[in-house]
């Protein structure tokens, strides 16, 4: 056995080394290929090439069936135009239809006809009404940020009023520039949790980390504490065994998988939790780009340096994100959630040198944008400067006039990108945008170091988002996502301070090195762009 050491208040963790790298390699590849995840995934490779094969039958030799396709494809573009969403999305699909009316109208029939998502948004919209009494709206606080900057006023209106999220002062807030920095503060306040933990994560992988998290959670359940863990079904796939939920139902800690991938061919599917939430006794909350896995504390390398960022929230702020919890942890639960219970003691007053939060969840099934909202408000409503961090860049055309708009109005719009990508072709695709961007005034850094996995915006010193929305499609429309809006709060100045730190490692792209890409990467990137809202 052998110990890893140096992890915060001297806690050691120890690894099986008994076998050598090549054996675990083999160990783990031969568990993933008769697992029960690879028979999922074998069932729904075999399900959607019967769909397939099925429209490619239909369209080659049923001239009869192929010309009912034909019409109904036309009415299929019909309703796709008249039919509410975003245009990039209408235009991949009206592209599909069109140049393959049977397997185009047959999958665009499935998506929209699929049972399981209706279910999922009915039962949001059910506990939205269940947490409402508890996401109650001070106007003494949403007045006092009236008289500071009304643009800022509006904002919160339409979240509490379109999304249940209230504005809060009388919260303190601290931001960690890495997931290094972040660690050893998240292990001390699960240390001195006293009545409940609630965790929910979208990569959990066994680790450095996630070993001493789960060390801790062991031993506040044995303590009495109430430990509730919610991670991506995605999981199973690579990072965790599919059974897992029930290792740790044996350890007493309360766990579940968001959408666990079944043999079951489900859109619902495609919308993944990507939020990052733990929440400790109702008092302290943590969120950000920071999963439970060892590359967000650069205990692995995997892209280079790993460039993430966290924020915890100490305060009033924190009961929204133990309802946004709360929501998805009972979208499958029968049994009536006894909220009052989990609700911390609100200041009295309010201290102005806090300022304001508001803490916000973004939803694929309420027909609110929430992240991209937050996004364009702060570009909108900048008079001075725009900087954001973004591990991806696959732009709506509402965002892309937002960030273009912004910078020919004078605005200093700056991005800091990865140099070394995840996903490459992720990173071909964003840079399609590159050169419209920059030919705006837009300036785009890459940082030299790796990969850069942090979702902030800051303006103008006094207003900043960090939250788990990306700048692509899926957080944008797909995935579920939280945030925290940030206005007039001390941490702003520590967020910024941040980026002008990341940016004295990165390289400023230029148009001229833009516009000498290979032919070959240019064709490969702009045909990327025609399926990006579907990726």
């Amino acid at each position: 056995m052998k110990k890893v050491k140096n992890l915060p208040e001297n806690r050691v963790i120890y690894h099986d080394q008994s076998k050598s790298v090549g054996e675990r390699a083999k160990s783990k590849l031969f568990g993933v290929v008769y697992s029960r995840t690879a028979l999922v995934f074998l069932l729904l490779l075999f399900q959607i090439g019967l769909m397939m094969y099925t429209f490619v039958y239909l369209e080659a030799y049923s001239g009869y069936l192929y010309g009912i396709f034909v019409v109904l494809s036309v009415f299929a573009v019909v309703y796709i135009i008249n039919d509410k969403g975003d245009p990039a999305f209408k235009m991949t699909w009206l592209l599909f239809v069109l140049l393959v009316p049977v397997s185009g109208v047959g999958v665009y029939i499935f998506t929209r006809m699929e049972i399981g998502t209706k279910y999922i948004g009915k039962r949001l919209a059910k506990l939205r009404i269940e947490t409402e009494p508890y996401m109650r709206q001070n106007d003494d606080i949403v007045d006092a940020m009236k008289s500071s900057r009304l643009a800022n006023t509006n904002l919160s209106l339409f979240l509490y009023k379109q999304v249940g999220f209230p504005t809060y002062g009388n919260t303190a807030a601290q931001f960690f520039p890495l997931g290094d920095d972040k660690f050893p503060v998240l292990l001390r306040e699960l240390r001195r949790a006293h009545r409940f933990i609630f965790m929910e994560y979208f990569i959990v992988e066994e680790g450095v980390m996630w070993n001493a998290v789960l060390d801790i959670l062991r031993r506040k359940v044995e303590e009495g504490v109430e430990v509730r863990f919610l991670y991506d079904g995605f999981c199973s796939v690579s990072q965790l065994p599919y059974e897992y939920p029930s290792e740790l139902k044996q350890m007493g800690i309360a766990c579940k998988q968001y959408a666990p991938i079944k043999p079951i061919l489900s859109t619902s599917q495609n919308n993944r939790d990507h939020r990052k939430i733990c929440v400790i006794d109702g008092k302290v909350a943590f969120t950000g780009g920071v999963n439970l896995a060892d590359e967000y504390i650069n205990r692995k390398v995997r892209f280079g340096h790993w460039k993430d960022t966290a924020i915890m929230l100490k305060g009033d702020a924190v009961q929204s994100f133990t309802m946004m919890f709360l929501q998805m942890w009972n979208i499958d639960e029968r049994q009536p959630e006894d909220y009052r219970r989990y609700l911390s003691q609100k200041h009295k007053g309010f201290r102005r040198e806090y300022g304001y939060m508001i803490p916000y969840g973004d939803s694929p099934y309420d027909n609110e944008n929430v992240g991209e909202e937050v996004y364009l408000h702060i570009l909108n409503h900048a008079k001075k400067y725009v900087h954001i961090m973004t591990p991806y860049l696959i732009l709506d055309s509402e965002m892309l006039t937002g960030l273009t708009r912004a910078a020919k109005s004078g605005i200093e719009v700056q991005i800091i990108m990865p140099h070394i990508p995840d996903k490459p072709y992720a990173f071909y695709l964003a840079k399609t945008y590159y050169a419209e961007l920059l030919e705006s005034g837009v300036q785009i850094f890459e940082y030299t170091p790796g990969f850069v996995h942090a979702k902030i915006f800051t303006s103008d010193d006094d207003t900043a988002t960090v939250g788990t929305v990306n700048l692509d499609f899926r957080s944008l429309y797909l995935h579920f996502e939280c945030g925290v809006f940030i206005y007039h709060n001390p941490v702003v100045y520590d967020i910024e301070k941040d980026f002008q730190e990341t940016l004295k490692k990165c390289q400023k792209i230029t148009l001229t090195e833009v516009q000498g890409r290979s032919l070959l990467i240019k064709i490969y990137g702009q045909l990327l762009r025609l399926i990006a809202p579907l990726m």
